[in-house]
């Protein structure tokens, strides 16, 4: 009996321990490995989640793309990370710093929308 009790317990604890791994599968974390040493810990953001809540599907309005200077309506930089055009400092080529990227985009949309995180802690979430 007591067996069978043990059994049980540790079969609850596996199963409520997997799932709680399982539903982090989509949470995502803005990480840069440009960012040596960063300040704070990486920004949480899960894209799907966040689009959704936010009514976003057009997805150029993050994932911008510029050629020569100039916004090019439509076109997507889908799957190339922000680093790739915003280094850590400004370049001749791009004066947009990596973090000010980042926080420009982020923010200014927050504060454009009336809703969403505009504290640090409240992206950049100790754990």
């Amino acid at each position: 009996m007591i067996k069978r009790v043990l059994i049980l317990v540790v079969g609850i604890f596996l199963i409520g321990n997997i799932t709680v791994a399982l539903g982090q599968e989509n949470m995502k974390f803005i990480r840069c490995p440009a960012f040596k040493h960063p300040q704070r810990p990486p920004a949480v953001f899960e894209h799907d989640k966040h689009n959704e809540k936010a009514q976003l599907y057009d997805c150029s309005v993050c994932h911008h793309y510029y050629e020569n200077g100039k916004l090019v309506e439509g076109a997507v930089s889908v799957g190339q990370p922000c680093s790739a055009c915003h280094k850590l400092h400004p370049t001749k080529e791009n004066k947009i710093p990596l973090m000010e990227a980042y926080h420009k985009l982020c923010i200014s949309c927050h504060k454009k929308e009336g809703k969403g995180p505009l504290a640090c802690g409240q992206c950049h979430v100790r754990r």
